[in-house]
């Protein structure tokens, strides 16, 4: 699903971010991403959604070899790879209904499919009863549940939650990754970059550590060990 081969990212020899990175990651696997800050986790998310590109190596997602695409060739690339940031970037005078068929709209999906597939994301992520509501109107928690079934809409093969939890209480990021969880149980492979040590503790899954832009553990079923 997810392959890096002697990835390597820097700007000059002095700012190297990522060095030699090889990575396996299969279908429906859910795989944790940890390291402090500086360690190189967001320049590989970057990566993996093609904004950015590797200096050395090569990167296949989900059967496409992605690392010199073209930029024309990035908004097909999204539509495999769901993303969400810690950020919600949601539209303000949109409803909750209204953000999440915009990313269908924009990519020219018809008013009949977009109402057949909105309703079904937003009762994936439990918003079923508040599709009416604007951002304003929903707790922190409840926005970024807007943005995962926005990140569901076009039935990604990979979902990269980047610190997904990081702006919410210990109720909310529950609940949040409780929803990853059924996504993945979907067959979804998920990606989440996090610093939290209790989530990914509790989680019992696949752990990758980074540290100074390396991969320094990879454990089946791991713990945050920095």
């Amino acid at each position: 699903m997810i392959n890096l081969h002697g990835v390597s990212k820097f700007y000059d020899t002095s700012n190297v971010i990522l060095r030699d990175i090889n990575l396996h990651i299969k279908p429906g696997e859910f795989v944790s991403i940890v390291g402090q800050s500086g360690a190189g986790k967001t320049t590989l998310v970057k990566l993996l959604i093609a904004e950015e590109r590797p200096t050395k190596g090569r990167i296949e997602v989900g059967g496409w070899d992605i690392t010199g695409i073209t930029s024309s060739i990035v908004p097909y690339l999204r539509r495999q790879i769901g993303v969400i940031f810690q950020d919600f970037k949601l539209l303000p005078k949109k409803t909750v209904f209204e953000n999440v068929s915009f990313a269908l709209e924009v990519s020219g999906v018809h008013s009949g499919k977009i109402d057949q597939v909105v309703p079904q994301v937003l009762n994936i992520v439990g918003l079923a009863n508040k599709f009416d509501r604007y951002p304003s109107q929903l707790s922190g928690g409840e926005q970024q549940r807007v943005v995962i079934a926005r990140s569901l809409v076009h039935r990604p093969k990979v979902i990269i939650a980047d610190e997904p939890t990081g702006n919410l209480d210990s109720i909310n990021t529950d609940d949040v990754i409780e929803i990853l969880k059924k996504i993945n149980e979907f067959g979804t492979t998920i990606l989440l970059v996090t610093h939290n040590r209790e989530v990914v503790n509790h989680l019992r899954r696949r752990v990758i550590t980074l540290a100074n832009g390396q991969i320094i553990s990879d454990e089946a079923e791991g713990k945050y060990i920095l």
